[in-house]
C-alpha cells in the first residue's frame, strides 16, 4: 500500500504564516519531467483542485495530484529555514539520486 507524504508542523506553520489558507490557497506540492536529474518538484500556492490528495493540518492544506502522488509516497514535506534561505523541502524516500539544488531528482 502507497503511503500517501506526511506534511511536518513547521510546513504547516509556515503556511499558516503567509495566510495561505485564508486566501483559499494550498501548497500544492507537484513532480514533472525534467530537472538536472530527470524530475523536479514544483512547489507553489495554488486553489485545491477534485482529483488532489489533501493533507490537512492547523486550518492548512497541502495538495497532491493524483499523477504525482505515486512519486511521493512516504515522503516529507517540510520547510526549512537555513543561511541560504527559506523554502519548502521535501525529503522522499523514492529518489535514487539528487542534485544540489535539491528541486531535481531522479527514480
Amino acid at each position: 500500500m502507497q503511503l500517501p507524504p506526511k506534511v511536518t508542523d513547521r510546513a504547516f506553520e509556515r503556511l499558516a504564516e503567509i495566510g495561505a489558507g485564508d486566501q483559499g490557497q494550498a501548497l500544492r506540492v507537484a513532480v514533472e519531467g525534467g530537472g538536472c536529474s530527470g524530475f523536479q518538484y514544483e512547489i507553489k500556492l495554488d486553489a485545491p483542485a477534485d482529483d488532489d490528495l489533501v493533507l490537512e493540518g492547523q486550518g492548512q492544506k497541502v495538495v497532491v495530484d493524483s499523477v504525482s502522488l505515486p512519486f511521493l509516497t512516504g515522503a516529507v514535506i517540510d520547510f526549512s529555514e537555513e543561511l541560504i534561505g527559506a523554502r519548502f523541502v521535501i525529503e522522499n524516500p523514492n529518489a535514487t539520486s539528487s542534485c544540489g539544488c535539491g528541486t531535481s531528482f531522479s527514480m
